[in-house]
Protein backbone atom coordinates (compact mmCIF):
# COMPACT_ATOMS: atom_id res chain seq x y z
CA UNK A 1 0.00 0.00 0.00
CA UNK A 2 1.44 4.11 -0.90
CA UNK A 3 0.72 6.15 1.89
CA UNK A 4 1.34 9.71 1.48
CA UNK A 5 2.28 11.44 4.81
CA UNK A 6 2.10 15.54 4.13
CA UNK A 7 4.40 17.69 6.78
CA UNK A 8 7.89 16.32 8.82
CA UNK A 9 7.26 17.47 12.08
CA UNK A 10 6.92 14.74 15.33
CA UNK A 11 4.11 13.55 13.79
CA UNK A 12 3.96 12.76 10.64
CA UNK A 13 7.51 11.35 11.60
CA UNK A 14 5.94 9.25 13.81
CA UNK A 15 3.28 8.31 11.95
CA UNK A 16 5.92 7.59 8.81
CA UNK A 17 7.89 5.22 11.11
CA UNK A 18 5.14 3.32 12.38
CA UNK A 19 3.80 3.08 8.74
CA UNK A 20 7.34 1.94 7.72
CA UNK A 21 7.08 -0.81 10.43
CA UNK A 22 4.49 -2.29 9.04
CA UNK A 23 5.65 -2.33 5.24
CA UNK A 24 4.15 0.19 3.94
CA UNK A 25 5.37 2.44 1.15
CA UNK A 26 5.88 5.81 2.67
CA UNK A 27 6.37 8.74 0.81
CA UNK A 28 6.46 11.60 3.67
CA UNK A 29 6.27 15.41 2.38
CA UNK A 30 8.17 18.26 3.91
CA UNK A 31 8.69 21.49 2.59
CA UNK A 32 11.38 22.53 4.87
CA UNK A 33 13.30 21.54 7.33
CA UNK A 34 11.92 18.29 9.31
CA UNK A 35 10.54 19.54 12.30
CA UNK A 36 11.59 22.89 11.89
CA UNK A 37 8.09 24.37 12.24
CA UNK A 38 5.71 23.63 15.00
CA UNK A 39 7.68 20.56 15.93
CA UNK A 40 10.59 23.14 16.66
CA UNK A 41 13.13 23.83 19.59
CA UNK A 42 14.90 21.85 21.88
CA UNK A 43 12.35 21.19 24.57
CA UNK A 44 8.67 20.18 25.13
CA UNK A 45 7.01 18.75 28.08
CA UNK A 46 5.35 15.73 29.05
CA UNK A 47 2.31 16.18 31.07
CA UNK A 48 -0.10 13.82 31.81
CA UNK A 49 -2.56 16.29 34.09
CA UNK A 50 -5.62 16.84 31.39
CA UNK A 51 -9.34 17.83 32.25
CA UNK A 52 -10.16 14.45 30.18
CA UNK A 53 -9.61 10.94 31.91
CA UNK A 54 -9.48 9.30 28.28
CA UNK A 55 -6.16 11.60 27.42
CA UNK A 56 -4.45 11.07 30.49
CA UNK A 57 -4.77 7.38 28.86
CA UNK A 58 -3.43 8.46 25.92
CA UNK A 59 -0.92 10.02 27.47
CA UNK A 60 0.46 7.49 29.74
CA UNK A 61 0.46 4.82 26.25
CA UNK A 62 2.25 7.57 24.49
CA UNK A 63 4.69 7.15 27.89
CA UNK A 64 5.07 3.96 27.06
CA UNK A 65 5.73 4.49 23.38
CA UNK A 66 8.62 6.99 23.79
CA UNK A 67 10.48 4.51 26.46
CA UNK A 68 10.07 1.70 23.41
CA UNK A 69 11.47 4.49 21.67
CA UNK A 70 14.30 5.36 23.78
CA UNK A 71 15.40 1.58 24.11
CA UNK A 72 15.51 1.11 19.77
CA UNK A 73 17.07 4.89 19.48
CA UNK A 74 19.48 4.22 22.18
CA UNK A 75 19.22 7.49 23.78
CA UNK A 76 17.24 9.80 26.43
CA UNK A 77 14.24 11.36 24.92
CA UNK A 78 12.17 12.09 27.93
CA UNK A 79 13.83 13.23 30.97
CA UNK A 80 12.31 11.56 34.34
CA UNK A 81 12.37 14.86 36.72
CA UNK A 82 8.83 15.37 36.97
CA UNK A 83 6.29 18.48 36.10
CA UNK A 84 5.46 20.69 39.04
CA UNK A 85 1.51 22.35 38.18
CA UNK A 86 0.40 25.09 40.39
CA UNK A 87 -3.02 26.58 40.90
CA UNK A 88 -6.40 25.48 41.11
CA UNK A 89 -6.18 23.67 37.50
CA UNK A 90 -3.96 21.41 39.14
CA UNK A 91 -5.84 20.19 42.05
CA UNK A 92 -8.42 19.55 39.76
CA UNK A 93 -6.70 17.44 37.29
CA UNK A 94 -4.94 15.97 40.33
CA UNK A 95 -8.57 14.46 41.47
CA UNK A 96 -8.71 13.32 37.21
CA UNK A 97 -5.26 11.94 37.57
CA UNK A 98 -6.42 10.46 41.19
CA UNK A 99 -9.35 8.44 39.42
CA UNK A 100 -6.97 7.28 36.44
CA UNK A 101 -5.06 6.02 38.99
CA UNK A 102 -1.74 5.30 36.10
CA UNK A 103 0.25 8.32 37.21
CA UNK A 104 2.46 9.07 40.32
CA UNK A 105 1.02 11.90 41.45
CA UNK A 106 0.44 13.99 44.58
CA UNK A 107 0.38 17.02 46.37
CA UNK A 108 3.82 19.27 47.10
CA UNK A 109 4.59 20.99 50.29
CA UNK A 110 6.93 24.22 50.20
CA UNK A 111 10.01 22.33 51.06
CA UNK A 112 9.60 19.13 48.23
CA UNK A 113 8.21 21.99 46.20
CA UNK A 114 11.86 23.40 46.22
CA UNK A 115 13.65 19.87 45.61
CA UNK A 116 12.01 19.30 42.42
CA UNK A 117 12.05 23.00 40.76
CA UNK A 118 15.01 25.24 43.15
CA UNK A 119 14.57 27.91 40.26
CA UNK A 120 11.03 28.67 42.00
CA UNK A 121 10.14 31.79 44.03
CA UNK A 122 7.69 30.14 46.96
CA UNK A 123 4.50 30.62 45.23
CA UNK A 124 1.33 31.56 46.56
CA UNK A 125 -0.65 29.04 44.90
CA UNK A 126 -1.38 24.95 45.50
CA UNK A 127 1.40 22.86 43.79
CA UNK A 128 1.07 19.40 42.46
CA UNK A 129 3.88 17.10 41.17
CA UNK A 130 3.50 14.33 37.88
CA UNK A 131 6.35 12.59 38.72
CA UNK A 132 5.81 10.35 35.63
CA UNK A 133 6.20 13.41 33.56
CA UNK A 134 9.03 15.27 32.60
CA UNK A 135 10.77 16.88 29.67
CA UNK A 136 11.10 15.64 26.04
CA UNK A 137 14.21 16.20 24.32
CA UNK A 138 12.52 17.52 21.57
CA UNK A 139 15.63 18.24 19.33
CA UNK A 140 16.93 14.60 19.89
CA UNK A 141 13.96 13.02 18.85
CA UNK A 142 13.14 14.44 16.03
CA UNK A 143 17.13 13.81 14.79
CA UNK A 144 16.40 10.16 15.46
CA UNK A 145 13.42 10.06 13.76
CA UNK A 146 14.43 11.75 10.80
CA UNK A 147 17.21 9.19 10.49
CA UNK A 148 15.00 6.20 10.84
CA UNK A 149 12.46 7.18 7.55
CA UNK A 150 15.25 9.94 5.87
CA UNK A 151 14.49 7.30 2.41
CA UNK A 152 11.06 8.24 3.02
CA UNK A 153 11.24 11.87 2.68
CA UNK A 154 10.29 14.00 0.05
CA UNK A 155 11.44 17.67 0.04
CA UNK A 156 9.05 19.66 -2.00
CA UNK A 157 5.62 21.87 -0.80
CA UNK A 158 2.43 20.60 -1.59
CA UNK A 159 0.07 22.59 -3.17
CA UNK A 160 -3.43 20.39 -3.06
CA UNK A 161 -4.49 17.08 -1.95
CA UNK A 162 -7.35 15.64 -3.20
CA UNK A 163 -9.31 12.93 -4.58
CA UNK A 164 -8.25 12.02 -8.49
CA UNK A 165 -12.30 10.00 -9.16
CA UNK A 166 -10.04 6.62 -9.49
CA UNK A 167 -10.15 6.03 -5.35
CA UNK A 168 -6.81 7.32 -4.96
CA UNK A 169 -5.69 10.85 -2.85
CA UNK A 170 -3.30 12.82 -5.67
CA UNK A 171 -0.84 15.03 -3.82
CA UNK A 172 0.27 18.12 -5.88
CA UNK A 173 3.86 19.13 -4.85
CA UNK A 174 5.98 21.45 -6.33
CA UNK A 175 7.96 19.00 -8.78
CA UNK A 176 5.82 15.86 -8.87
CA UNK A 177 1.92 14.70 -8.97
CA UNK A 178 1.73 11.51 -6.94
CA UNK A 179 -1.29 9.26 -6.89
CA UNK A 180 -1.01 7.64 -2.91
CA UNK A 181 -3.99 4.85 -1.81
CA UNK A 182 -3.86 6.48 1.23
CA UNK A 183 -2.76 10.24 2.88
CA UNK A 184 -2.43 11.59 6.15
CA UNK A 185 -2.48 15.06 6.58
CA UNK A 186 -0.43 16.60 9.41
CA UNK A 187 1.03 19.71 8.42
CA UNK A 188 0.85 21.97 11.39
CA UNK A 189 -1.22 25.21 10.37
CA UNK A 190 -0.70 24.09 6.98
CA UNK A 191 -2.71 21.56 7.23
CA UNK A 192 -6.41 24.06 7.10
CA UNK A 193 -5.52 25.35 3.93
CA UNK A 194 -4.71 21.24 2.18
CA UNK A 195 -8.09 20.29 3.94
CA UNK A 196 -10.35 22.80 2.68
CA UNK A 197 -9.25 22.42 -0.55
CA UNK A 198 -9.85 18.79 -0.37
CA UNK A 199 -13.32 20.06 0.47
CA UNK A 200 -12.50 19.43 4.74
CA UNK A 201 -13.12 22.68 6.36
CA UNK A 202 -11.56 22.48 9.91
CA UNK A 203 -12.74 24.25 12.86
CA UNK A 204 -8.96 25.12 14.06
CA UNK A 205 -8.03 28.88 15.95
CA UNK A 206 -4.63 29.87 15.00
CA UNK A 207 -2.18 31.94 17.36
CA UNK A 208 1.48 33.09 17.62
CA UNK A 209 3.84 32.67 20.57
CA UNK A 210 6.88 33.11 21.98
CA UNK A 211 9.25 31.30 23.91
CA UNK A 212 12.22 32.70 25.82
CA UNK A 213 15.17 30.88 27.04
CA UNK A 214 17.21 31.76 30.39
CA UNK A 215 20.47 30.89 32.09
CA UNK A 216 20.49 28.86 35.19
CA UNK A 217 22.25 31.17 37.69
CA UNK A 218 24.98 29.33 39.30
CA UNK A 219 25.70 25.12 39.50
CA UNK A 220 22.85 23.36 37.09
CA UNK A 221 20.65 21.15 39.49
CA UNK A 222 21.11 17.62 39.16
CA UNK A 223 17.36 17.17 38.79
CA UNK A 224 14.71 20.12 37.65
CA UNK A 225 11.46 19.61 36.96
CA UNK A 226 9.04 21.44 34.43
CA UNK A 227 6.68 24.20 35.67
CA UNK A 228 2.90 24.72 34.46
CA UNK A 229 1.72 27.73 35.87
CA UNK A 230 -2.02 28.37 36.64
CA UNK A 231 -1.69 32.04 35.72
CA UNK A 232 -0.48 30.74 31.56
CA UNK A 233 3.20 30.61 32.20
CA UNK A 234 5.11 27.20 31.59
CA UNK A 235 8.81 26.40 31.46
CA UNK A 236 10.74 23.37 31.41
CA UNK A 237 15.06 22.74 31.27
CA UNK A 238 17.20 21.89 28.35
CA UNK A 239 19.90 19.11 28.61
CA UNK A 240 22.05 19.94 30.72
CA UNK A 241 19.76 21.64 33.42
CA UNK A 242 22.15 25.32 32.71
CA UNK A 243 19.15 26.64 30.77
CA UNK A 244 15.08 27.03 31.02
CA UNK A 245 13.24 28.05 28.68
CA UNK A 246 9.53 29.74 29.33
CA UNK A 247 6.13 30.75 27.57
CA UNK A 248 3.80 33.44 28.40
CA UNK A 249 0.88 34.02 26.44
CA UNK A 250 -0.04 34.04 22.63
CA UNK A 251 -1.37 36.22 20.01
CA UNK A 252 -4.27 35.38 17.85
CA UNK A 253 -4.00 35.61 14.25
CA UNK A 254 -6.22 36.28 10.88
CA UNK A 255 -7.50 33.70 8.47
CA UNK A 256 -5.16 34.71 6.21
CA UNK A 257 -2.25 33.94 8.41
CA UNK A 258 -1.29 37.28 9.36
CA UNK A 259 -1.05 38.46 12.94
CA UNK A 260 -3.64 40.32 14.08
CA UNK A 261 -1.53 42.91 16.19
CA UNK A 262 2.50 41.77 15.44
CA UNK A 263 3.87 44.15 17.93
CA UNK A 264 2.10 41.79 20.31
CA UNK A 265 4.98 39.27 19.79
CA UNK A 266 7.68 41.92 21.38
CA UNK A 267 4.91 42.62 24.42
CA UNK A 268 4.97 38.45 24.99
CA UNK A 269 8.47 38.54 25.30
CA UNK A 270 8.64 41.59 27.65
CA UNK A 271 5.82 39.77 29.81
CA UNK A 272 8.15 36.90 29.85
CA UNK A 273 11.04 38.89 30.95
CA UNK A 274 9.05 40.21 33.96
CA UNK A 275 7.66 36.75 35.07
CA UNK A 276 10.95 35.37 34.54
CA UNK A 277 12.17 37.81 37.35
CA UNK A 278 9.08 37.52 39.43
CA UNK A 279 8.43 34.10 39.38
CA UNK A 280 11.80 32.22 39.07
CA UNK A 281 14.54 34.26 40.30
CA UNK A 282 17.08 31.31 39.91
CA UNK A 283 17.19 32.40 36.14
CA UNK A 284 19.19 35.27 34.91
CA UNK A 285 16.41 37.52 33.87
CA UNK A 286 18.43 38.08 30.23
CA UNK A 287 17.04 35.66 27.55
CA UNK A 288 19.97 34.18 25.37
CA UNK A 289 17.87 32.57 23.01
CA UNK A 290 14.50 33.24 21.31
CA UNK A 291 11.77 31.05 19.74
CA UNK A 292 8.32 32.07 17.40
CA UNK A 293 5.48 29.64 17.27
CA UNK A 294 2.50 28.37 15.95
CA UNK A 295 -0.49 27.29 18.08
CA UNK A 296 -3.16 25.45 16.03
CA UNK A 297 -6.36 24.71 18.89
CA UNK A 298 -9.42 22.89 18.31
CA UNK A 299 -12.14 24.52 19.25
CA UNK A 300 -13.13 22.09 22.70
CA UNK A 301 -10.46 22.64 24.22
CA UNK A 302 -6.32 23.89 24.04
CA UNK A 303 -5.36 20.50 24.98
CA UNK A 304 -7.56 18.50 22.57
CA UNK A 305 -7.22 16.80 19.12
CA UNK A 306 -8.84 15.05 16.85
CA UNK A 307 -8.51 13.11 13.40
CA UNK A 308 -11.17 13.88 10.74
CA UNK A 309 -11.51 11.01 7.78
CA UNK A 310 -12.79 11.58 4.63
CA UNK A 311 -12.43 8.62 2.13
CA UNK A 312 -9.24 7.90 1.77
CA UNK A 313 -8.10 10.78 3.34
CA UNK A 314 -7.02 11.57 7.22
CA UNK A 315 -6.57 14.79 8.59
CA UNK A 316 -5.05 15.53 12.08
CA UNK A 317 -5.03 18.71 14.04
CA UNK A 318 -4.97 20.25 17.00
CA UNK A 319 -2.56 21.74 20.04
CA UNK A 320 0.25 20.34 22.23
CA UNK A 321 0.82 16.96 19.97
CA UNK A 322 4.43 16.62 20.61
CA UNK A 323 4.21 14.15 23.88
CA UNK A 324 1.44 12.27 22.03
CA UNK A 325 3.21 11.79 19.02
CA UNK A 326 4.45 7.86 19.26
CA UNK A 327 0.51 6.73 20.15
CA UNK A 328 -0.81 9.50 17.52
CA UNK A 329 1.49 8.32 14.79
CA UNK A 330 0.62 4.63 15.80
CA UNK A 331 -2.95 5.22 15.48
CA UNK A 332 -2.64 7.61 12.13
CA UNK A 333 -1.04 4.31 10.52
CA UNK A 334 -3.21 2.07 11.18
CA UNK A 335 -5.59 3.53 10.23
CA UNK A 336 -4.54 4.40 6.75
CA UNK A 337 -3.54 0.68 6.55
CA UNK A 338 -7.68 0.03 6.88
CA UNK A 339 -8.06 -0.72 10.55
CA UNK A 340 -10.70 1.58 12.44
CA UNK A 341 -9.80 4.79 13.84
CA UNK A 342 -10.78 5.00 17.27
CA UNK A 343 -14.42 6.83 18.16
CA UNK A 344 -12.12 8.52 21.15
CA UNK A 345 -9.86 10.09 18.25
CA UNK A 346 -13.07 11.23 15.85
CA UNK A 347 -13.61 14.91 16.16
CA UNK A 348 -17.69 14.01 17.86
CA UNK A 349 -15.36 12.70 20.81
CA UNK A 350 -14.22 15.82 21.58
CA UNK A 351 -10.84 14.34 23.27
CA UNK A 352 -9.28 17.11 25.67
CA UNK A 353 -12.67 18.36 27.05
CA UNK A 354 -13.71 18.76 30.56
CA UNK A 355 -15.78 15.83 31.52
Amino acid sequence: MSVGVIGAGIVGLSTALALRERGAEVALYERGVPGNGQSGGESRIFRHAHDDRRLVAFARDARGMWREWEQFFGEELLARDGVVSLGTAAERRLAVLEEDGGVRARPLDPAELSDWLPLLAPPDAPAVIDEDGGVIRARAAVEALVRAVEDSIVYDEVLTVRENGAGAIEVRAGGSVVAHDRVVLCAGRGTVALARGAGLPLPVRQAAHVRLTYRVRGEPPARLACLLDGRGAYGDPLPGNDAYAVGVGETPVHDDGSLVRPAELATMAAGTNAYVEEALPGLDPDPIDIRHCWVTEVPWSPDGFAVWEVGNLLAVAGNNLFKHAPALGRALALAALGEPLSPTLRPEAKLGAAR
